[in-house]
């Protein structure tokens, strides 16, 4: 089962003053601390963070250092607190076409552990675009982007579950465990060189957006070099939910990728988008991909943005083999808990496809277990297992009973 929902490139402000508005200076307390640990959950390759709301409401916040601005995703929540709105701004939608709407909310209140905000700005969607809930199997109310991270040095510890905000007055550089990369950071967000090696065996260098809110392992665009091509052994896929609607492109195998020298990952999953159809591209800013969750879950991460660095320590997970499905599902999940389960896609040829598996489908029960006592993350986990195990599903299928089974196999 596949899943891949990036939110860097899909929130571009067609109006330039909200930048302005960011400025407003909002009181920040560490209540004496210089550095704050912060545990977080990691739900589906996403990064989730327990956020309190105004002193009232507790929410799940994504932290996502590819989005310029924090972002409320449920409009819900800000009219239920009568927040007014300063400022309504377009926003482009997944297609580049389609124009949506956000709004900007001043003076907000923001609670993450010790981290307090008053006085925050932030954007509200006008409607949840990003769907984040289906995708990742927890309930997401928002995203922490650059505008609050660029004031810390932000340490990441994916094993301990850890994200660690220090003052950069008394942050010490890491010790030799960590490699410094080479970075560039543009409106807040960072950016590594790194090398990929091609199908053909050529290595190409290539600008990749460091973006904790994607939850794949790499992302090339392959438009934006004529050496980036989609190799021949791809699969068509969702890539997943952008503002105003899904995220189209195909997915194979990069034979190898340098993220820097000496660290060397292969066979690494990784999504090819289209973008040819975007008439404007200077919201990339001169790269060439993503470089998601699945690639840097596998390190400690530190970015300090106040000296334009970054680090990087291999943690266990670093040489792990890249796992993808082998099931040919989409699946997404709904419901009041989040455990109601349909499938929302299917690759032609796969062996879902062959046992006759339809979008729309629900699937109440896997080799004979219910799937209410599973949550979104299981059931994909499951879609990757061992070549040749036997998958036997019950769905429904308009009010009708449906029994089927297939067989996992390599589709990339």
């Amino acid at each position: 089962m596949k899943n891949a929902v990036t939110t860097c490139m899909m929130l571009w402000l067609l109006l330039s003053p909200f930048a302005a508005w960011t400025q407003t200076q909002d009181l920040l307390i560490f209540r004496n601390l210089k550095r704050v640990d912060i545990p977080f959950e990691f739900r589906n390759n996403f990064i989730v963070v327990k956020v309190i709301f105004n002193d009232i409401f507790p929410l799940n916040f994504i932290i996502d250092t590819g989005a310029e601005h924090s972002i409320l995703t449920k409009r819900e929540i800000a009219d239920l607190l009568q927040i007014n709105f300063s400022r309504r701004f377009p926003i482009m939608g997944a297609d580049m076409k389609t124009e949506l709407y956000a709004y900007l909310a001043t003076g907000i209140r923001l609670k993450i552990n010790n981290l307090y905000f008053n006085n925050y700005s932030m954007l509200v969607l006008e409607d949840d675009y990003f769907r984040f809930d289906e995708f990742s199997g927890v309930d997401i109310h928002g995203i922490i982007g650059a505008d609050m991270l660029r004031r810390f040095v932000v340490k990441i510890n994916y094993e301990k579950k850890v994200i660690t905000f220090t003052d950069p007055s008394v942050f010490k550089e890491p010790g030799s465990k960590f490699v410094e990369i080479p970075v560039q950071l543009k409106r807040n967000k960072p950016y590594v060189f790194s090398n990929i090696q091609l199908q053909n065996n050529t290595v190409l260098p290539v600008k990749l957006l460091l973006d904790t809110g994607a939850g794949v392992s790499l992302m090339l665009h392959s438009d934006t070099h004529p050496q980036i091509v989609v190799p021949a052994n791809v699969v068509k896929s969702n890539l997943g939910m952008g503002i105003g609607g899904a995220i189209e492109g195909v997915v194979g195998r990069l034979p190898a990728f340098e993220l820097y020298e000496g660290m060397k990952l292969n066979g690494v999953v990784t999504n090819y988008q289209d973008i040819k159809h975007v008439t404007d591209t200077s919201y990339l800013n001169g790269r060439h991909g993503i470089i998601g969750n699945r690639i840097l879950s596998r390190f400690n991460l530190i970015i300090n943005y106040y000296q334009n660095k970054v680090y990087l320590q291999p943690n266990k997970l670093s040489k792990r083999r890249f796992a993808y499905d082998r099931s040919g599902l989409t699946i997404v999940c709904s419901g009041i808990n989040l455990n109601t389960f349909t499938v929302l896609d299917v690759v032609a040829g796969s062996p879902a496809d062959h046992a006759g598996i339809k979008a729309g489908d629900e699937i109440r029960k896997i080799n004979g277990v219910p799937t209410k006592v599973y949550s979104l993350e299981e059931i994909t986990n499951k879609m990757q297992g061992r070549i040749g195990k036997k998958m036997t599903l019950i769905l429904r299928r308009n009010g009708e009973r449906v029994k089927t089974n297939f067989h996992l196999r390599d589709l990339i």
